[in-house]
């Protein structure tokens, strides 16, 4: 089967979780000495996409360079800005209210560019699905305030791509360092080493990462 084309979900309230993940869990706990023993510890609890890539993208900009919580608590008071977090919704709102939400002054030019791109249809939005992972990144780069790392977190919570490596994602360093290393450091190579054994299921075994630092699931 080839991962990278697997996109059905199952929904579930207002979220959806990837149809590969019962398989992903299965072959991580065979292949992963590390993975055997953590994904027990999380039960059914798995990835889940609200479905809306603009809100994705922006929680996404929200959440740079700050904890799970931070970002959770900014993001409530900027949704509270506006009845729906839309582009034209985004574009209507005015700056100094953005900034009294907790968002900085560069993360407000991101999130109106990032509005600007959607609103004047300058992303292929229908296009995505289709697109390997790499065209995607390319195109997502072109927004201000999104860099790799960002589009890479879109690629694991909004398409459900399944062999995604955020090797820019501190978290996933610091897990890796602590599940792997004795907590001693590691570089990017080292993780590259470890996720050998991952693939081709890389996002979830990241997501599980994820989770042994912080039992908040992530989600964007």
């Amino acid at each position: 089967m080839n991962a990278s084309k697997v996109i059905a979900i199952a929904t579930t309230s207002d979220l959806a979780t990837p149809e590969y993940w019962s398989q992903a869990r299965t072959h991580l706990m065979k292949k992963d000495r590390v993975m055997k023993r953590l994904i027990p510890q999380f039960g059914e609890t798995s990835l889940q996409t609200r479905g809306d890539a603009f809100v994705t993208l922006a929680r996404s900009i929200v959440g740079q360079q700050i904890s799970v919580k931070a970002a959770q608590t900014v993001w409530d008071r900027f949704a509270a800005l506006t009845p729906a977090i839309t582009p034209p919704d985004v574009l209507r709102l005015k700056i100094d209210d953005m900034r009294a939400a907790g968002l900085s002054a560069r993360k407000v030019e991101y999130l109106v560019d990032l509005a600007l791109h959607f609103d004047g249809n300058k992303l292929h939005v229908d296009a995505w699905q289709a697109m390997d992972d790499e065209a995607i990144i390319a195109e997502l780069v072109a927004v201000r305030g999104i860099g790799r790392w960002t589009a890479e977190m879109f690629l694991i919570f909004h398409l459900m791509r399944p062999n995604v490596l955020p090797l820019d994602d501190v978290g996933l360093l610091n897990g890796i360092s602590r599940n792997y290393f004795s907590g001693d450091p590691v570089s990017r190579s080292d993780a590259r080493e470890v996720a050998q054994a991952w693939k081709p299921w890389c996002s979830v075994a990241t997501w599980y990462i994820w989770r042994s630092l912080d039992p908040l699931p992530v989600s964007y």
